[in-house]
This record gives structure tokens, C-alpha cells and sequence, in this order.
């Protein structure tokens, strides 16, 4: 099941897919208490070379373990020794965190929940070290960067893998202001090997447009800004229309980033800087507000809205996408990591996964309108995972994510012609 034509990966993330190959990796465990002693073998290696890092790990999928819980404050703080640690699920939306690190962030036992965050608690009101969502990025990014120089050897090593697939086209869905400049410095050194198309946070939008024209280069330029309308699956952050089976005290249909008003406003913000929008939305609710904004600006040829992910669909949004002219990014590959978590928050809704043939039916076009990618580092890139679940819908003897399962929605299976469609380049 291979391609020889040109790829296109219409979600990833270069400078965190270079830097996650470099960090502790977490995808292969299967308990806390293996977990556990990875972390601690890694703390003993890190102290053994004097280095005073913080311990960061990813890759975690703590809904497919033996005993699906996180690991706790204490049990990180014990094998780390006051070293700053986190260690970060698999979807980028959800960490748990040692006491050094979330002082490091500035979290105490006594802190309210951040805006869009939420702190994990045990019954006392302690800590319990877990941080969604904004909480998990403020802990993330107490994290020292590392240096443009480093950086740069990151941003080579994922452009290296992905070319090594078969993509001649990326598109990098949360730019740091900082990489269009070095990616420009790269295709001036004749070391950009495919075209790459940025989506900076909205917020970063505006100057990253200003100094276009010292970076923009043949096959490198801006083509949208990003938002972030809800969380993750995983997480129980998922914004949805009905509450999960077993929902997050206080927000039993997850938790919403951004009304449908605000986004709006970021549309109009991006189609005055003559480029398009992002949006990051993984449930049924999520996609419904991104619909509802684009129905609030619809003016045919502007710059349009791509709704990100768009993992659950409601059948009655389904014909708004062709109508309205906005473009479904998603990544079927995430099917095959999801199904525990599908399974048990969201039993009553797994008829709306991913609905690709209803999207295909209602008019959407495979490559021009149906956009396929991974999110990598989220997880690996290799397209054949994405056709598995588009064609399979389920894991299958020798797939990634775990043991061969049923399939979920087989209804909306993709032909595999019209799979690898949705990776062409338009």
C-alpha cells in the first residue's frame, strides 16, 4: 500500500517534530509503572552526564494502558529528584508535571485554573501534577528553548524525514515567528527540499505578514493564521455537542477555547491580511462554531476557512462544509490511536467519526477540499497509517497503535484511490 506520485502533508509541526525525535518516547509503554521506571533510568542517564535539563517525555497514551491512569505528582517527584520533569500525552494537549516543573510555571496548590486550562486535583486540592490545555502549555513553556541553532538542526531533521516519505509539499500548522527567517535561510542554501506553506497563531499573524517580504521565497510563503476552538479526544477537552459518557468534573461536554463571535473575528483579521484560517476543532461542537463563523463571513473568494482535525461531525453540518467553501485538514491516521478513548467517552457518537464518505457525497473534493496529514510529532507521518484507517476504519494486524480492533463508522470507509487523493497536492 505505497504511492509513487508527490505527497502532500497538510498538518505538521517541523521544529517539535525535530525536537521530539531527541526526547524521551513514551509511545511503546504500556502501564504507569513502566513509565515510571523509563522516567527514572532516564533521570539516572541525565545525571550521570551532569546535565541539568528538564526531563521531558512524549508520546504517552495513557487510555491504552493496562491501567489507564496518569501518573501522579509524587511518583514523578520520586524518580526525579527535584529535577524539573513533564511528561506529555501523545495529542500535545495534556501533561503531568513534577513539583519543580509546575513551580517553575508558577502553579501551587492554591492556583485557580487558568483561562482554557484545567488543573488535576485529588480530593484534598492538591495537585495532582496532571495540566490540560492551557495549563499544559504554560508547564511547556517553563521549559528552557533550546537555541536558534539548535533549533535549526531540528527543523532539518523533520524537512530530512518527511522528504524521505515522499511529501514534496508541507504545510506547518503552528509556525513560530521565528522560522520563517530559517527556513528562508534554508531554501537560500539550496536545503529546503519541498514547498511549505505557514500558519502562524492569529495573534503572530500580523507581523509574520509585515515581514513577509524579507523571507518569502519560491515554494515558502504565508498562507493562513491558526486558532484553537477546543482541546482533545484524550483529554476529554473535545468540544461536543452531547457530554462524554464519563466527562471531566465541570465541563461535561469539554471545554470550549472560543465562541463562535471570536471566531469570526479571526477570519475577518486573517482575509485583511489577505490570507486564510486554521482552525483547530475536534468535536462536533467545535466544528459546528467554526461552521456558524464561516456562515457569519461567507463572501465567496475570499481567502477560506480549513477546519483542522474535524474528528466527530454532525450529520446535519456535514452539506455546510461544500456550501460555505470550507476545506476539511484532517488526519485519519489518528483513528488508529484514538479508539480506546473513543470507546469509552464517546460510545453513543462513534457513528460521527471521522465522516469522510458522507464529506465526499456532500461535494468536497479529495486534495482540493479533503485534506489529509498526520499533526506529527503527534504522531509518526507515515501516510500508509492514514490510508489503513481512511479505507480499514480500525487497526489491522501490523498497524500502529495497538491489537486489531473493529471497525468504527465502517459506513464512511474511502476507497483507497480516493485516500491517497487526499495527499496530492492540488
Amino acid at each position: 500500500m505505497t504511492s509513487s506520485r508527490p505527497l502532500r502533508e497538510a498538518h505538521v509541526h517541523l521544529a517539535w517534530r525535530g525536537r521530539a525525535l531527541g526526547m524521551l518516547r513514551l509511545g511503546n509503554v504500556a502501564s504507569p509503572r513502566e513509565c515510571l521506571e523509563l522516567v527514572e533510568a532516564e533521570s539516572h542517564r541525565l545525571d550521570a552526564r551532569g546535565a541539568k535539563d528538564w526531563l521531558m517525555g512524549v508520546q504517552m497514551r495513557v487510555e491504552s494502558w493496562s491501567d489507564p491512569r496518569w501518573p501522579t505528582r509524587s511518583e514523578l517527584d520520586r524518580v526525579t529528584a527535584g529535577r524539573p520533569a513533564w511528561l506529555m500525552s501523545f495529542d500535545h494537549h495534556s501533561l503531568v508535571a513534577n513539583s519543580a516543573a509546575l513551580k517553575a510555571a508558577g502553579f501551587s496548590d492554591s492556583s485557580a485554573d487558568p483561562a482554557g486550562g484545567v488543573l488535576g486535583r485529588n480530593t484534598d486540592g492538591r495537585l495532582t501534577g496532571l495540566c490540560l490545555e492551557s495549563a499544559c502549555r504554560r508547564v511547556r513553556e517553563a521549559a528552557p528553548e533550546p537555541p536558534l541553532a539548535e533549533s535549526r538542526e531540528h527543523v532539518r531533521a523533520a524537512l530530512a524525514d518527511l522528504h524521505s516519505l515522499g511529501f514534496v509539499e508541507v504545510h506547518d500548522l503552528l509556525t513560530q515567528p521565528w522560522l520563517p527567517p530559517l527556513l528562508a535561510d534554508l531554501h537560500d542554501a539550496g536545503e529546503l527540499p519541498m514547498r511549505i506553506s505557514l500558519f502562524p497563531l492569529v495573534e503572530h499573524a500580523a507581523q509574520v505578514a509585515r515581514d513577509r517580504a524579507a523571507w518569502a521565497r519560491p515554494g515558502l510563503d504565508l498562507a493562513g493564521g491558526k486558532i484553537f476552538v477546543d482541546g482533545t479526544l484524550n483529554a476529554r477537552t473535545a468540544w461536543m455537542l452531547s457530554p462524554y459518557a464519563d466527562p471531566l468534573p465541570d465541563h461535561p461536554r469539554g471545554t470550549p477555547l472560543l465562541t463562535s463571535e471570536q471566531i469570526a473575528d479571526a477570519i475577518l483579521h486573517c482575509r485583511s491580511l489577505g490570507i486564510g484560517l486554521a482552525a483547530h476543532a475536534i468535536g462536533d461542537g467545535a466544528v459546528r462554531a467554526c461552521l456558524d463563523a464561516a456562515e457569519r463571513t461567507h463572501n465567496a473568494g475570499s481567502p477560506r476557512l480549513r477546519i483542522e482535525h474535524a474528528e466527530l461531525i454532525d450529520e446535519q453540518d456535514i452539506p455546510r462544509f461544500a456550501r460555505l467553501g470550507v476545506a476539511a485538514s484532517v488526519q485519519p491516521c489518528h483513528l488508529l490511536y484514538d479508539i480506546e478513548a473513543l470507546t469509552r467517552w464517546l460510545p453513543h457518537r462513534l457513528d460521527r467519526v471521522l465522516p469522510l464518505r458522507d464529506l465526499l457525497q456532500a461535494g468536497l473534493v479529495p486534495g482540493r477540499d479533503l485534506l489529509f496529514g498526520s499533526d506529527t510529532p503527534i504522531v509518526r507521518p507515515n501516510p500508509e497509517d492514514s490510508i489503513i484507517a481512511a479505507v480499514r476504519r480500525a487497526r489491522v494486524p501490523g498497524s500502529v497503535g495497538g491489537p486489531p480492533c473493529p471497525p468504527i463508522a465502517p459506513e464512511q470507509t474511502l476507497t483507497e484511490a480516493e485516500a491517497w487523493a487526499c495527499f496530492r497536492p492540488s
